[in-house]
C-alpha cells in the first residue's frame, strides 16, 4: 500500500502532518484540576509515577498498554490525550529507574 487510506485531513482539529498529541487540543501540557484536592494525585491521571513502587509502576503500564488500542480507536479526544500523557509519564519514570535496562539482541535490527 503506497498511499494513505485516511479520508479526512483532520481539518477540524489540526493538520494532517501533526502528531496525535498535537491534534488533540488538551495535549498542551495543562494539568487537569483535582476537585478533591487529594495529595499525590495528578487530576484524573492517577498517582504521581515517582510515588509508585516498581510493582505498581509495572502494573499501571500493563493497564495502559492493555487499553491502548481501544482508547485510540474509540475514546474521546480528551481521553486519548490523557492516555497519551499518562503513558508518557509512566514510561519516562520507568526509564529513569532502569537506564541500563536489558535489551534483547533478537529485538535489534541490522544497521
Amino acid at each position: 500500500m503506497t498511499g494513505s487510506v485516511r479520508e479526512d485531513d483532520f481539518t477540524s482539529s489540526g493538520s494532517a502532518d501533526m502528531s496525535p498529541e498535537q491534534r488533540v487540543p488538551e495535549w498542551g501540557g495543562d494539568q487537569l484540576a483535582d476537585p478533591a484536592g487529594a495529595s499525590g494525585l495528578d487530576g484524573d491521571l492517577g498517582i504521581d509515577p515517582t510515588e509508585l513502587t516498581d510493582e505498581d509502576l509495572i502494573r499501571e503500564m500493563h493497564s495502559l498498554h492493555r487499553t491502548r488500542l481501544d482508547t485510540l480507536r474509540h475514546a474521546a479526544d480528551s481521553a486519548l490525550a490523557n492516555h497519551l500523557r499518562r503513558t508518557a509519564e509512566l514510561e519516562t519514570e520507568y526509564l529513569a529507574r532502569h537506564p541500563g535496562r536489558e535489551v534483547d539482541p533478537s529485538r535489534l535490527r541490522d544497521a
